[in-house]
């Protein structure tokens, strides 16, 4: 079972990782920093951005309970 949870956990995080990088810059950050705020308006639509919020936060939210679940059984 620990074996198990240790995948979805390493599943879970490579995924957070991803949709937190598919998230549009808001600028005024090390992104802009290095050059990459050239395209400004090349963002997605709301809907799109309002839907990628809401799986990173739900990804996060399992991410924090097979955190939990892992130390609680190790």
């Amino acid at each position: 079972m620990i074996a198990a949870l240790v995948v979805v956990h390493v599943l879970l995080s490579l995924t957070l990782i991803g949709l937190v990088l598919m998230h549009r810059g808001q600028g005024g950050g090390l992104s802009d920093m290095f050059g990459g705020g050239a395209g400004g308006g090349l963002g997605g639509s709301a809907v799109v951005e309002r839907n990628l919020s809401r799986l990173t936060v739900a990804a996060a939210i399992l991410f924090g309970v097979t955190n939990s679940a892992l130390v609680v059984l190790l």
